[in-house]
């Protein structure tokens, strides 16, 4: 039986409170980002971030294949069929895939079931949504796409807090300086952005770190974090529930949130 432990780092959440302060001045093009980290390097510092993080700070490169997904970022304008059909092929083949990892590991799922109370089927819709159950969690190096943003001063405020959080994961060796993410930092099996697995990461595994390149640890950090949310265990998480509005903490868009929905119930018929 695994052993569960989430990791709630008093500095992390303290480094998730930080801002962008304006102490380093952001940019729109690559010119500047070698003088913004000598000056975002003190505010990093001042948050606790120790030579380790400063280090991956100090040899970052300018994400030019993030700035390009970012800026053609078009957002969910799809019906809900076309975007089921554009991401999952179909809701009943999807889910019968799902399906066939819930049996092959049942007693995990149900471990976290009894712990979170989060049921299977929306677990599984969510890792099987976000990187096809693991096959594609992106080749974009964490470090360097995640400062990419919290320099680029169209998103330095949102941005900025989550590359704190990475360079903290890096200082305490949860995060690898090298590790390869989706473009905007996104990391492992569901895609937590690096302030939320600082803050909701769970070691379902027992070695005393919380890895998100672990299928068990980022399930269990994806389950830790829709409970934190307000997950009402038992009850439906259809549209129009509460369960239902708590998966918009996990991703605004509305069909979004609906094809978990509607996965996850074949998941677990």
């Amino acid at each position: 039986m695994p052993v569960f432990k989430s990791f709630f780092f008093a500095a992390g959440i303290s480094v998730l409170c930080v801002t962008s302060a304006v102490a380093a001045q952001c940019g729109n093009t690559a010119g500047g980002f070698t003088a913004w980290k000598q000056e975002f390097a003190p505010e990093a510092a001042a948050v606790g971030i120790g030579q380790r993080g400063l280090q991956a700070l100090a040899s970052a490169s300018y994400s030019q294949s993030t700035i390009n997904a970012d800026r053609n970022q078009k957002g969910v304008k799809y019906s809900l069929d076309r975007f089921i059909k554009i991401r999952l092929g179909s809701l009943d083949g999807f889910a019968a895939s799902a399906r066939k990892r819930k049996n092959a590991n049942a007693a995990f799922y149900q471990s976290l079931e009894r712990k979170y109370g989060v049921p299977a089927g929306i677990l599984l819709a969510i890792h099987g949504m976000e990187t096809g159950f693991g096959r594609n969690m992106g080749n974009t190096p964490v470090i360097d796409s995640i400062l990419t943003v919290a320099y680029d001063c169209r998103r330095a405020d949102f941005f900025t807090p989550h590359a704190l959080a990475a360079l903290s994961m890096v200082d305490r060796g949860i995060l690898s300086p090298g590790q390869r993410g989706a473009a905007h930092g996104e990391l492992g099996h569901t895609q937590f952005l690096p302030g939320n697995a600082l803050k909701y990461g769970v070691d379902a595994t027992g070695d005393g770190r919380a890895d998100f390149y672990n299928q068990a640890d980022a399930l269990a950090s994806t389950a830790n974090f829709l409970r934190a949310k307000g997950w009402q265990p038992g009850q439906p998480y259809q549209q129009g529930t509460a369960n239902f509005r708590v998966l918009n903490d996990w991703n605004a868009a509305t069909v979004y949130q609906q094809a978990i929905a509607l996965s996850a119930e074949r998941i677990d018929r």
